[in-house]
């Protein structure tokens, strides 16, 4: 099942035991899925149109009004457009404004390099009270959901809205603020975060047969960062490698390396994009082309295993 329509079905469920969840679109309601939620919810679902910056002030108004108020769309017309809004009627104020990313970095695929972004983490990082999720699938947003709910104080979800494949079950439990070991290893430490983890996993299984055993933790929540899972891992293996679906400046590999070089300096690398305009194309050849396949993963873990 797509992301989507997992993310939307336990929002309908959360609604109805919840009814101050409000629901805000800038005219992407079809394609973000929330469009059934108009109907079983009227009262509580907006569509503002093509006014993202105005749809972030009126979900702070709502938040102060006691609503629990999500915003949506793709991730540069929430996390990027409506910034100074963020900034000063959310962040600034203090509300409680769920703040939803559609299909970050390369996900945007062929809606083309204006609608693609890879500073949104850095930018929602940077405000002292965001708090930052980066989803991996369905189930982890699912679980994940029941929290952000009541999360005190502002947060930014970005997920790839038709994503399908998964990578926990129904057993799986989110914990704010803390990360998921996949892997145990002694070679290596690698820190991915978001649909990265996939191509991670996938190294992972190929290192392993040369010989090199990592240590995989996985990041939903970029901030606050799990600082002692990172330490405990790094001091083991003596070497870090991070992947991420975002630029190299600001994201997971600068909130990982200002953990470390502040606690225990450790070697480390990482799998991000560097420094290079967004375009169109699809997914595996913008993977390929920014650096973020299985094989840019594998060359720089064993690079980096090789520096030890």
């Amino acid at each position: 099942m797509e992301l989507r329509k997992q993310y939307i079905g336990e929002l309908s469920r959360l609604m109805k035991e919840n009814d101050k969840i409000f629901i805000l679109d800038a005219d992407l309601g079809a394609a973000g899925g929330t469009t059934p939620l108009y109907k079983e919810f009227p009262d509580r679902c907006v569509d503002v149109g093509i006014a993202e910056a105005n749809m972030a002030c009126i979900a702070a108004g709502l938040s102060a009004s006691g609503f629990v108020p999500f915003i949506h769309s793709f991730v540069p017309f929430v996390a990027r457009r409506a910034l100074d809004q963020i900034a000063v009627s959310v962040s600034y104020s203090e509300q409680n404004v769920r703040i939803v990313g559609y299909d970050p970095g390369v996900h945007t695929t062929s809606n083309g390099g204006t609608h693609m972004s890879f500073e949104d983490v850095a930018t929602m990082r940077a405000f002292c009270n965001i708090a930052v999720l980066d989803i991996v699938d369905g189930v982890q947003l699912k679980k994940a959901l029941p929290y952000i709910v009541q999360h005190k104080g502002p947060m930014y979800i970005r997920f790839v809205r038709k994503q399908t494949e998964e990578l926990f079950d129904d057993s799986y439990e989110f914990r704010f603020g803390k990360a998921d070991k996949i892997a145990s290893g002694k070679d290596l430490t690698i820190v991915a975060s978001g649909t990265s983890l996939f191509d991670a996993k996938n190294a992972c299984d190929i290192l392993k047969k040369d010989g090199i055993k990592v240590d995989l933790l996985g990041i939903h929540t970029v901030k606050p960062l799990d600082n002692k899972a990172i330490l405990t891992s790094a001091k083991k293996t003596g070497a870090v490698l991070t992947v991420e679906n975002h630029s190299i400046h600001g994201g997971l590999y600068s909130a990982v390396c200002e953990v470390l070089s502040a606690e225990h300096p450790t070697l480390c690398d990482a799998v991000a994009v560097r420094d290079k305009l967004t375009q169109v194309g699809k997914l595996n050849d913008l993977k390929r082309d920014y650096g973020l396949t299985v094989e840019d993963i594998v060359a720089r873990a064993k690079a980096l295993v090789a520096k030890k």
